[in-house]
């Protein structure tokens, strides 16, 4: 089951950053979950609890900076995760 943009950026709003930015996290932590790639590599699905369990451990910073943070783990350990990075989002 694929978890929801909604329900990610619920979860993600124990983390300092705006809106914008945290729908933008929450955008692609649900396509990350979709696309199968993290439930292939860790054994299980993606779920919006473990996403803030993993941004807890990264360095202080907004929520966009914590996901690349543990984006880039991804990547080290399994690759091809860059594409899941938030590069931008678009204030309102």
């Amino acid at each position: 089951m694929t978890r929801s943009v909604d329900a990610f950026a619920d979860a993600l709003a124990v983390f300092p950053g705006s809106e914008a930015e945290r729908n933008a996290v929450a955008r692609i932590a649900a396509d990350l979950a979709a696309s199968g790639r993290y439930e292939r590599d860790a054994g299980h699905e993606l779920a919006p609890a473990e996403v803030v369990e993993h941004l807890r451990d990264a360095p202080e910073g907004r929520v966009a900076s914590r996901w690349n943070w543990w984006i880039g783990s991804l990547d080290l350990a399994y690759g091809g995760y860059g594409e899941f990075a938030v590069r931008r989002w678009r204030e309102r």
